[in-house]
């Protein structure tokens, strides 16, 4: 009976070491993804956002409230995922009533507005880093002494996505729910990775984000976003080798030079925009909708002649995947896209919703991910 007991104990007191590790002790001084070593005196109570769609991260961190510390935002689902922000705002209805600041990536905000919130603490994207300093943000904030962390999930996702997720852990002392989510999604690129690696002739993919926001084609992206998601997966991004940028327009004759052996297009419910050719993926989306207007974008002159069209090597899916902490799911539907042979029985919606039911406390709603022609 003592020997259990001691054993009991013993095993007890390991639990409670192993949960005092994710501890975080404040003062602390971290390294964000733009390599800028930030001190967080305290353990972070008032948040301003500045890509909302960081909420998702959040999402994963303060799991029963990821709007607990947020005081301002950008609230960019509202405007470009509507099915998101709709579902958000019925699970935590206070989350209407945060100041939309309008924080955009070229650094114009009523800063005064701001500040009146009383802010120790800034998320901010990457790619946002040199408007905000053009426009005078990190300077001022900085005199303020309000810390500014930077994360990633556009310009690097790949390898910057999990990263961040961890430096968030540790800012908002999160560490072990960091850690669980961070754990799944290495698991989960790995096995992409594994399957890839005896692959040795890599399609040339091209991706069209947002098909039909426009009468003209093609906007696609390039070293960043979705072109980075395809070059993660081990394919060629067309865009990558005729964009000078990040992203931008190409003509179409180009890209059927090009030979894409896949064709791929985005989308998702962007509300009062008035486009009536756009895929409604999402939260929301109704599968005759997603069907109908993929019938109509791949039907589009030009487009329709393009031999992976032509063939059927046609697909689409969730656009908000390009810069997203989920967005290893993203990635599973490029692979399996683009090599389905080798990834016949990989399901990137089962993954989607294990997110959400074991890292997070969103509803685990019904979401339309993707579409493909029946052959």
């Amino acid at each position: 009976m003592l020997k259990n007991t001691a054993r009991v104990l013993s095993v007890a007191g390991l639990m409670a070491t192993s949960f005092a590790s994710f501890a975080t002790t404040y003062p602390l001084t971290v390294t964000d993804i733009s390599g800028q070593k930030i001190t967080i005196n305290k353990e972070p109570e008032r948040i301003i956002v500045q890509d909302g769609r960081d909420i998702l991260s959040l999402a994963v961190l303060d799991k029963s409230n990821p709007f607990k510390r947020v005081v301002a935002w950008n609230n960019l689902l509202k405007n470009t995922d509507a099915g998101t922000w709709d579902m958000l705002k019925s699970k935590w209805p206070a989350s209407a009533k945060i100041l939309d600041m309008g924080f955009s990536d070229q650094g114009q905000v009523d800063l005064e507005t701001v500040i009146s919130k009383k802010p120790d603490l800034m998320i901010a994207q990457m790619r946002a880093k040199k408007s905000l300093e053009q426009g005078g943000v990190i300077d001022k904030l900085n005199a303020l002494h309000i810390p500014i962390v930077f994360v990633d999930y556009d310009i690097n996702p790949a390898t910057d996505t999990a990263p961040s997720i961890e430096l968030l852990g540790k800012v908002l002392n999160q560490e072990k729910n960091a850690a669980a989510y961070t754990k799944f999604y290495h698991e989960h690129y790995q096995r992409i990775q594994d399957a890839i690696a005896s692959i040795k002739n890599r399609p040339n993919v091209f991706i069209e984000p947002l098909a039909g926001r426009s009468d003209s084609c093609c906007f696609t992206h390039g070293e960043t976003g979705w072109g980075k998601l395809i070059e993660a997966v081990g394919a060629k991004n067309i865009g990558s080798a005729l964009l000078p940028g990040a992203t931008g327009e190409v003509a179409l004759e180009k890209v059927i030079a090009m030979k894409p052996d896949v064709y791929l297009f985005t989308g998702s419910i962007h509300p009062g925009k008035g486009q009536t050719t756009m895929m409604p993926f999402g939260y929301g989306a109704s599968q005759a909708e997603v069907d109908k207007e993929a019938k109509v974008l791949i039907s589009r002159t030009g487009v329709a002649q393009v031999p992976a069209v032509a063939d059927k090597h046609v697909y689409a899916v969730y656009h908000q995947f390009y810069n997203h902490p989920y967005n290893i799911v993203g990635m599973e539907y490029l692979a399996k896209f683009i090599y389905p042979q080798q990834f016949k029985d990989l399901d990137p919606a089962h993954t989607y919703h294990e997110i959400i039911r074991n890292f997070t406390q969103l509803p685990d709603q019904n979401f339309i991910f993707s579409w493909q022609p029946k052959k």
